[in-house]
């Protein structure tokens, strides 16, 4: 069979981009370790930048002969052209998290048997697959308690079929390259205890390893050689938001504000680009955009903020907490005047996040939440009256949460009371002794903590008058 020309110059445009950006790579792998020499990007203490040898296409070969598969090209490019395997965690080679996993080396990282089999199938899951997909790919796991180690296997390799393992993420999550299939090329992030997998934006292999360089790249570095960083959402400021401006696709746009908002400086005129798209958009986008605004210029962004709190008050905390905590106490007359819509423990939990960064005494705030039917507001409650210097100022509050139907309560309002050595407290305390004879969530080893000072145990305070 012939080739049409087109197809053949097609093909030429294809290899030469991928051999540009194979050097585009290995200039920035050189940039990042010159610029990273102390190693703090997470897992270059580990990887230290370094890759072993390339390997050989007849090693690649043998591979796929042996697996029945074919590699994405993206991938067998980077194992040709960049490195194969180093000196991080299983002798992987410089790349996102532990690095990248050697030709051939862990691929039974998903399931320990029968890996040839599933990891030549089409790979079931995709990019917007919902929570339903992913619950019924698990179902056979979840709902059959004696399901046997074979069928557990089996059911393993369904759910990660197609997919190899590249590289460690640390604890359960690892990143798979998409073998099979309509996504095939893909890179997506996997939890070995299952949780629900999620894809990254790019499409190949080559594309995902270089925004990983671009993102730990310093901006100065960018901004010098700004040929080197026009290719990925990790690249200039100004490229990512042409590719934002270029596309109408909801996921494309938040990918490059997520590009963005990992930026450590960003110029002025590209805030004020943003802010004119913050008063265009909605939604989702509109809060992405909000976040940007306040990472990098928060006077800029602090009336969006208070618009903003009509909507999401967890959402406007977090964002305060998160990129201006030092600005927290122009947040107190919002809380005093939202006390009743605080209704969720999230929120809540931020509320007090910025109570306790303003410095002063947040106590009667945080004292009609004690009582809130919510277990985990009352948690935090008490929690956070425990950070107070003077909360002995609050006793009956903290008498009220020694008295709570909640365990967990209870727990935490022994903690909160530590250095509190009032002997009001005895009588409470020795109530909670006799309704706890044996140890139930750490209470009794907290009690004993606070009855320690006055010379008391669980025990011994049970033999003791408190009445007085």
């Amino acid at each position: 069979m012939y080739l049409h020309l087109r197809d053949i110059k097609g093909r030429f445009t294809i290899i030469m981009n991928e051999l540009n950006q194979i050097e585009r790579i290995k200039s920035k792998l050189l940039i990042a370790k010159n610029t990273d020499k102390n190693l703090k990007v997470f897992g270059a203490e580990s990887h230290k930048y370094i890759l072993g040898d390339t390997v050989t296409p007849n090693q690649i070969l043998s591979f796929e002969n042996e697996y029945d598969i074919k590699l994405p090209e993206s991938y067998k490019a980077f194992l040709l052209h960049i490195g194969n395997g180093g000196i991080s965690y299983a002798d992987s080679a410089a790349g996102p998290s532990y690095g990248i996993y050697p030709l051939g080396k862990n691929t039974d990282e998903f399931i320990d048997e029968n890996t040839k089999v599933y990891l030549r199938e089409d790979c079931k899951i995709f990019p917007d697959m919902t929570n339903e997909f992913w619950d019924d790919l698990n179902k056979n796991i979840e709902e059959d308690e004696d399901i046997s180690n074979e069928d557990f296997n089996i059911e393993l390799g369904k759910i990660f079929s197609g997919l190899l393992p590249i590289g460690s993420q640390g604890c359960s999550y690892c990143s798979a390259l998409v073998l099979n299939g309509k996504f095939k090329g893909k890179i997506v992030n996997v939890d070995l205890d299952r949780q629900k997998p999620f894809f990254a934006f790019e499409s190949n292999f080559l594309d995902w390893y270089e925004r990983w360089l671009d993102e730990i790249i310093p901006e100065n570095e960018i901004t010098d050689k700004p040929d080197l960083f026009q290719y990925t959402l990790g690249g200039s400021v100004s490229y990512i938001l042409e590719v934002y401006f270029s596309s109408d696709d909801y996921e494309t746009k938040m990918e490059c504000l997520t590009g963005i908002l990992k930026k450590e400086t960003i110029e002025s005129g590209d805030l004020d680009v943003l802010e004119e798209q913050y008063k265009l958009s909605s939604d989702e986008i509109q809060k992405k955009i909000l976040q940007v605004l306040v990472k990098f210029d928060y006077n800029r962004a602090y009336s969006y903020l208070v618009d903003f709190a009509n909507k999401s008050l967890l959402d406007v905390f977090q964002l305060v907490f998160w990129y201006a905590k030092d600005k927290s106490l122009d947040w107190l007359d919002t809380i005093k005047s939202n006390i009743k819509n605080i209704n969720d423990d999230e929120t809540f939990l931020f509320c007090t996040y910025l109570l306790k960064e303003m410095n002063l005494d947040y106590g009667k705030i945080i004292v009609p939440f004690v009582s809130n039917e919510n277990e985990s507001i009352r948690i935090s409650a008490f929690y956070s009256l425990g950070g107070l210097k003077n909360k002995s100022d609050y006793m009956d509050t903290f008498i009220a949460g020694l008295n709570d139907s909640s365990n967990r309560v209870i727990h935490t309002t022994l903690q909160a009371l530590n250095g509190v050595e009032d002997k009001k407290l005895l009588k409470h305390y020795k109530v909670i002794a006799e309704k706890f004879p044996v140890e139930q969530d750490y209470i009794l080893a907290n009690l004993n903590h606070r009855l320690k000072p006055f010379g008391l145990n669980n025990k011994t305070i049970k033999k003791i008058k408190t009445d007085s």
